[in-house]
């Protein structure tokens, strides 16, 4: 896993159980995608009613999630920003018991649905709603390499280091031109991937 964040934020099982229903882990990321709103954009946007959305806003700030924007908002109008901070499912050497695998797993699984529909509607529909300029700046890419686990710490490592300093000069500018942008960095072993030379079924063949 990434070097873990001084700042970060660690689910215990409360939180971990909030997070995992599918509408409030769809508030948090669009709070995340799209900044700051209020609970009327976001019951128009995810076509929810807003005593809905109001509710679950509440349940997210009760866990840290979630804050009020202080910078926005008149009267009684409230804007709701996601907590600029990272997120861990788990404390560092943390080993989670059954209730916190479970619920964890919900939590990803929303998480990954989420980060799928995205990514699908920009590969269906992307030319026609953003525009040749930032298809040609974007990038769906793979690749494939054999890692011990000490080089998929490395790797892990380093990628994150780098997105933390890039994304960093960005975080949080409201500048003209500006728009919506997500960076999903996947990096694991391929669960039905062999291990080079260790003898399964009596044969330590690598095959590519």
């Amino acid at each position: 896993m990434p070097t873990p964040h001084d700042d970060e934020i660690i689910l215990d099982l409360a939180a971990l159980k909030a997070l995992g229903h599918p509408l409030r882990a769809q508030m948090l990321d669009e709070l995340s995608a799209h900044g700051a709103q209020t609970a009327s954009a976001l019951a128009e946007r995810l076509g929810e009613s807003s005593g809905a959305t109001s509710y679950h806003l509440r349940q997210l700030e009760k866990h840290g999630l979630v804050r009020e924007d202080p910078e926005r908002g008149v009267g009684r109008e409230r804007w709701w920003q996601r907590v600029p901070r990272p997120i861990s499912l788990h404390a560092a050497g943390h080993e989670p018991d059954s209730a916190e695998r479970t619920a964890s797993r919900l939590v990803v699984g929303e998480w990954q649905r989420n980060r799928q529909s995205r990514l699908q509607q920009f590969l269906d529909s992307g030319l026609e709603r953003v525009g040749p300029e930032w298809i040609e700046a974007s990038a769906v890419s793979t690749s494939n390499v054999q890692l011990t686990i000490e080089q998929l710490q490395e790797i892990n490592d380093e990628l994150h280091a780098t997105l933390d300093r890039v994304v960093g000069r960005y975080r949080n500018q409201r500048v003209p031109g500006a728009r919506p942008v997500q960076i999903h960095l996947d990096v694991f072993p391929l669960v039905d991937g062999r291990i080079q030379g260790a003898d399964v079924g009596g044969s330590a063949k690598d095959e590519q």
